[in-house]
């Protein structure tokens, strides 16, 4: 195996990109792509935390829970999860958040780059609520650079295509925690089966 060591090696092996795809990038949000934000019902948050670890991790919500405020500001409403809040605590360290966002059918994805900061104002966190419940916090991100990124990748995966897709894999978060002696074996049910009900009553 041979190992990359340089950026001139790299070049040589992946090539030079196409002059035109340089001018994709914009330091605001273009009417493209706000329009694909107020469709947009999932998204993944890339931070780093202080010893430089990265760490992405998935949000949804109803299309348009990305809240543009303006051509540099969004508004993203924090909900109920597992309360190891890896994002918000990577956030209050840096600040620094890149976004990926999706639109389902849609092969092109829309990346966000900027700096984030964490909002509880109250009367904030109710204009987000959703399902009779107000936002537990708002995330307020001010962008650096924005640039809609090409439909290979989901293409090439059929993400999109049904005619593709396995049967769906059932997750134990039971097993993988029995797995590290947390919890009995014997308990591993009654433990999948809460998690059920939260899915159900606490999105």
């Amino acid at each position: 195996m041979a190992v990359l060591q340089t950026l001139e090696a790299l070049t040589a092996r992946m090539g030079e990109p196409r002059p035109a795809v340089r001018q994709k990038f914009h330091t605001v949000l273009t009417p493209q792509a706000r329009a694909f934000l107020d469709v947009s019902p999932l998204a993944f948050f890339a931070t780093v935390d202080e010893q430089g670890t990265p760490m992405v991790s998935p949000k949804g919500d109803r299309a348009g829970f990305i809240r543009v405020v303006d051509e540099h500001t969004l508004l993203i409403p924090e909900r109920s999860g597992n309360r190891l809040i890896y994002t918000l605590r990577n956030i209050l360290a840096n600040g620094h958040l890149a976004i990926t966002a999706l639109v389902p059918a849609t092969g092109e994805t829309l990346r966000l780059e900027g700096r984030a900061e964490l909002d509880d104002d109250a009367a904030l966190c109710a204009s987000f609520t959703e399902r009779g419940r107000p936002a537990l916090l708002v995330l307020r991100f001010h962008l650096d650079k924005a640039y809609f990124h090409c439909a290979k990748s989901l293409l090439r995966a059929g993400v999109w295509d049904p005619t593709t897709w396995p049967e769906s894999v059932a997750i134990s978060f039971g097993k993988e925690i029995a797995a590290n002696q947390g919890l009995a074996p014997c308990d591993v049910d009654a433990f999948d089966a809460g998690v059920a009900e939260r899915y159900r009553t606490d999105l």
